[in-house]
Formats: C-alpha cells, sequence, structure tokens
C-alpha cells in the first residue's frame, strides 16, 4: 500500500476519483478528493470528496442515503489520478441516473460491447414490453415451469460436455444456461446484485475456513 502522502495533487491540492461500480464495472462519476477527504472515506469506508463549487468536503449519501461503500482505491502510474471501486446503496448521479455517465456521444457499429448487465436490462425488456417472434417473450409467456424445463434441459447439457471433455461444446452449453438463468431471475425478481453478495458472502466464508484449516 502507498501511502497518501505520496500521491500527487494538483496545485489546488486535488486528486481526480473516477468511481466505479464494484459489481457491474461501470463508471458511475468522476469527483475530486483532497488528502483530508481521501482520509476521510478510508477511515469511513465510504466516498467523501471535495466539492470544488462549494469548497468544502461532501461525503457522498449524507443527505440522499446513496451511500458509497469503498471496496478499494488504486492509484495511476503517475500517482496522480484514483479509482474508486464502490458498491453503492443507490443511484449515484443527482438526476436519479444509476451512473452520471447516460449521454451517448458515439458508438461503433462494428464493435458492439457486451456485458451481463446489459443482457439482464434486455430481458426485463421482453418482458416488460413483450416482442413478437422473441425467444425471451416466449419463455415468459410460458411461465415459470417451461423456464425451470429449460435450465434443467441446459444443466443436463453441460454435463455430457463436460464429461466429454468437450471444451468448445461445454462452453457454448455453459452460455444457454447462464442466458436461461438470467431469464429466471427476471421471472423471479432476482438482481446480479443479490447474486454477487451471495458470492462475496461466501468468499468471506471460504477464506475463514482455509485459515481455519491451516491452523
Amino acid at each position: 500500500m502507498i501511502d497518501v502522502n505520496s500521491l500527487h495533487y494538483d496545485r489546488r491540492g486535488l486528486i481526480p476519483a473516477v468511481v466505479v461500480d464494484a459489481v457491474s464495472k461501470d463508471v458511475l462519476t468522476v469527483a475530486y478528493m483532497n488528502k483530508e477527504s481521501l482520509q476521510k472515506s478510508m477511515e469511513k469506508g465510504l466516498t467523501c470528496f471535495y466539492s470544488r463549487s462549494r469548497q468544502e468536503l461532501w461525503l457522498k449519501g449524507e443527505t440522499s442515503g446513496n451511500y458509497q461503500h469503498i471496496v478499494s482505491i488504486t492509484a495511476d502510474c503517475d500517482k496522480d489520478a484514483l479509482v474508486v471501486m464502490v458498491e453503492k446503496d443507490g443511484p449515484a448521479c443527482h438526476t436519479g441516473k444509476e451512473s452520471c455517465f447516460f449521454n451517448p456521444v458515439w458508438e461503433s457499429e462494428e464493435r458492439q460491447a457486451f456485458s451481463l448487465e446489459a443482457l439482464m436490462e434486455m430481458l426485463k425488456g421482453r418482458k416488460e414490453n413483450p416482442k413478437e417472434g422473441s425467444y425471451t417473450t416466449y419463455l415468459f409467456e410460458k411461465g415459470l415451469d417451461k423456464i425451470l424445463k429449460k435450465v434443467g434441459e441446459e444443466s443436463t447439457e453441460v454435463i455430457i460436455g463436460a464429461k466429454g471433455r468437450d471444451k468448445k461444446e461445454t462452453v457454448y452449453e455453459i452460455a444457454d444456461l447462464c442466458y436461461h438463468v438470467m431469464v429466471l431471475m427476471v421471472e423471479m425478481g432476482i438482481s446480479l446484485e443479490d447474486v454477487h453478495r451471495e458470492l462475496a458472502s461466501r468468499h468471506v466464508i471460504d477464506k475463514k475456513v482455509k485459515q481455519e484449516k491451516m491452523v
């Protein structure tokens, strides 16, 4: 870990902080910290910034309740910028948006970015606004039993592919299984954040078990 005193602040004593969602990896906002707000952020485990307009410290979420719980803070190679990974309690933007970055400027037609979060949003869209001819819409219309049947079928296909040591086929079937599991999640109102939190809690437990075994 580096000393905060070794960071390179600008002439106003500030350093830019890029805040990133630890779950989705989306950039939430870009703010500024000074040495004092950085120290408070580390002490509280919550993002605390320096407002250039008000010229004072402000704890994110103090009035809105949308606190940002810090997972990690990392400096760049020049030590003049920070990336702050957080788990947020609510929208990061004052407009109510999850992220401050929601105004598209340009997007490549050839290179389409993929994320589980984008896929999840598409699936939610198919449930809320059914589209004729859509397989996803078909699953939602058939209901839970049909979705569960497909999850079971795809699980079997994964087992068959893996048993045959066929990596390509197994990857293909795992992708199918992931898709159908996510359809199930939407049907049951389960978010990616719900699963992330559950896995994170198990990671802590697993770490403790390993430590106990080493003692």
